[in-house]
């Protein structure tokens, strides 16, 4: 059974929310500080955290800050702010997703469940290697030249597939597809520009003059290999 950590200070909705997820076959356990949530965290195994960005203590995002100097585990953000700055924010912090309250519950079930089916995705033996970076796709760990790289969880899908098609042109349709299994269609194009940029920043020697990831301007990106 897969296992969730919900963070969220609103008993009312605590309720309710973990109720559906356990009628729909989830593990639930809950927090409703950022103390809590970090110390529940530590103490126990997840496959994925729900994190309410406004907390009594501080923010979904500090939980996130934290826990992404130890884990990958996917991250949905649930935010009552749709303004492009909450949002880049979260994703930049190592979210991969987030919904905009109210939400739709089968929109939620929805999400969780494509985030954790691309998670377990990753099954088969390989090593991808290529400009001094070294990928496991087994343990989803990277390495900057024996460095170990912190990635989220669509910031090592992205590597991965890059990786996979050096010096092949990826449009970014092509990309958000892969992604977000054939169903990007809630993920705008901008997303997809923080999560390049993310990884730009981890990967590359001077970000603002790339060498591996290139952009083509309007169409989409491209892993040079030297």
């Amino acid at each position: 059974m897969e296992k969730i950590l919900y963070v969220e200070d609103d008993l009312s909705l605590i309720d309710g929310l973990k109720y559906t997820l356990e009628v729909n076959g989830y593990s639930v356990d809950t927090a409703r500080t950022v103390k809590q949530a970090l110390a529940v965290f530590r103490g126990n195994s997840y496959q994925l955290l729900l994190l309410d960005v406004t907390l009594p203590d501080g923010s979904g995002f500090d939980v996130c800050r934290e826990v992404r100097k130890s884990s990958s585990v996917p991250i949905i953000f649930l935010t009552a702010s749709d303004q492009e700055i909450s949002v880049v924010q979260g994703l930049d912090l190592g979210g991969d997703d987030y919904i905009t309250k109210p939400f739709r519950l089968n929109e939620l079930l929805s999400r969780i469940k494509a985030l954790l089916r691309r998670s377990a995705g990753f099954s088969k033996a390989v090593f991808l290697e290529a400009n001094g970076i070294k990928v496991d796709v087994v343990e989803r760990r990277a390495w900057k030249d024996g460095s170990l790289l912190a990635l989220p969880l669509v910031e090592f899908r992205l590597l991965c597939l890059l990786m996979r098609n050096p010096n092949h042109l990826l449009t970014r349709e092509a990309i958000l597809d892969s992604l977000w299994d054939g169903a990007g269609n809630y993920v705008d194009d901008n997303t997809l520009s923080v999560y390049v940029r993310r990884l730009r920043n981890k990967i590359e020697e001077t970000p603002n003059a790339p060498r591996y990831l290139l952009t083509e301007r309007g169409i989409g990106y491209k892993w040079v290999v030297e």
